[in-house]
């Protein structure tokens, strides 16, 4: 049995990918351990009692200025000092300083992997502990000393079939959700490839901002397909299990993904899935439960996120889409696959079992002994990831800096 400790997580706390994330390294780690959530940037949602209003929930001050994540430093310090937080999980930390400063207080820092660029993998050398949920995440991070791999999954009780048939019997329904990123999601791609489909088929967008003010130059065929009554748009935020049960196979051409979360929920829902021939989505796509798409073409963001976005071939995407049309028999058992490799593969209960024995772990090791700079810059070579070792042996005299306790802050306050 792990020894318990006072764990903090710095979070967005309402219905997005980020919160969802969040509730699940919750849902692991609070049998051992007393967790206490800080809604950064004043995030909080109250509509979704009691989804999101749990206790030990702290709502930061609210903030909407040009810094992604930040924090307000005496607030975040008293919520430190008052919950006598041991461990902080970072969830999405963008902005620096709340991690060194957590440092400078003797507090051990993790994160939860999700964003980064080829200049801030070095960074990630600040934190105690790394923990990646796809293998793509963990092939960057390896170096890191206390890197851990926990394969994503989902609450696989929450989100679960209401039945093998079809959602509606006169129909095969696809169903695509964008949340608040239509573009990242291939929202287009999905209603360009739909539109070339026939037979007795029908579209469910389920979208938490207006798709038409989004994606205006696809108006035209938003409004023909609904006037068709082959398309149905849902704009709302809409709480776990979502509206997964209104499809038959769930379209997710995204361009770019952290974690594929949409697609662990949907499989445990029962639905087969089209995706993306391109990591992460095709970690968790085979087969027997959804099909892959192959990328036509790849390119960077221009935030300079590590990893490039891939775009899929429409048509293929669209014959994708008709195959399933064409050939309705197939649909029951692919459901049936689908949820039987959710509850094989992802269910967080078992995937997510290890990490309060992780965190636990971390805390001795690190009081037992600090940071070793030299076995990090081995590991980076000896992984032969020749760019990240040529980044990090070249900041290696500031690495050695901020990896020691006690040090002065590299951060302005």
């Amino acid at each position: 049995m792990s020894t318990s400790r006072r764990i903090g997580i710095v979070t967005t706390w309402l219905d997005r990918g980020g919160g969802y994330v969040a509730r699940q390294y919750l849902s692991a780690l609070d049998s051992v351990h007393a967790v206490y959530i800080y809604a950064r940037g004043g995030d909080y949602d109250s509509t979704g009692e009691p989804f999101w209003a749990l206790p030990h929930v702290t709502r930061a001050p609210h903030y909407s200025g040009p810094i992604a994540t930040w924090i307000d430093r005496s607030h975040f310090f008293a919520w430190i000092e008052t919950n006598r937080i041991e461990i902080v999980l970072f969830n999405e930390q963008i902005w620096w300083p709340p991690v060194q400063w957590c440092n400078d207080l003797g507090v051990i820092t993790a994160a939860y992997v999700d964003y980064y660029t080829e200049r801030t993998v070095p960074l990630f050398g600040l934190y105690d502990l790394l923990v990646c949920n796809t293998t793509r995440h963990y092939s960057v991070f390896r170096w890191h000393p206390s890197c851990h791999y926990v394969p994503w999954g989902t609450d696989t009780e929450i989100f679960r079939p209401r039945s093998v048939n079809l959602a509606d019997p006169d129909f095969i329904t696809f169903f695509h959700s964008s949340g608040m990123n239509p573009r990242r999601k291939g929202t287009d791609l999905v209603l360009r490839a739909f539109s070339k489909v026939s037979g007795p088929a029908r579209l469910v967008l389920h979208a938490q901002l207006d798709l038409r003010r989004a994606m205006p130059h696809l108006r035209g065929t938003m409004s023909r397909l609904a006037g068709e009554k082959r398309l149905r748009v849902i704009t709302q935020t809409v709480s776990p299990p979502g509206l997964y049960s209104l499809g038959d196979v769930y379209v997710y051409p995204s361009r770019l993904d952290g974690i594929g979360l949409t697609i662990a929920e949907a499989m445990a829902c029962g639905l087969p899935v089209i995706t993306c021939a391109h990591p992460p989505m095709n970690e968790f796509v085979n087969s027997s439960n959804g099909r892959l798409v192959p990328v036509k073409k790849l390119y960077r963001r221009r935030d300079g996120y590590y990893w490039e976005q891939c775009e899929v071939d429409v048509a293929a995407l669209s014959r994708e889409m008709q195959c399933f049309i064409d050939d309705v028999t197939r649909l029951t058992r692919m459901k049936r696959s689908a949820r039987a490799y959710a509850e094989d593969k992802l269910n967080w209960k078992h995937n997510g079992a290890g990490l309060s024995g992780i965190f636990g772990a971390v805390a001795k090791r690190v009081r037992e002994s600090g940071p070793d700079l030299e076995r990090l810059i081995e590991e980076v070579n000896a992984a032969q990831c020749r760019r990240l070792s040529c980044i990090v042996s070249s900041a290696s005299p500031w690495l050695y800096a901020v990896l020691r306790r006690g040090r002065k802050s590299l951060f302005a306050a």
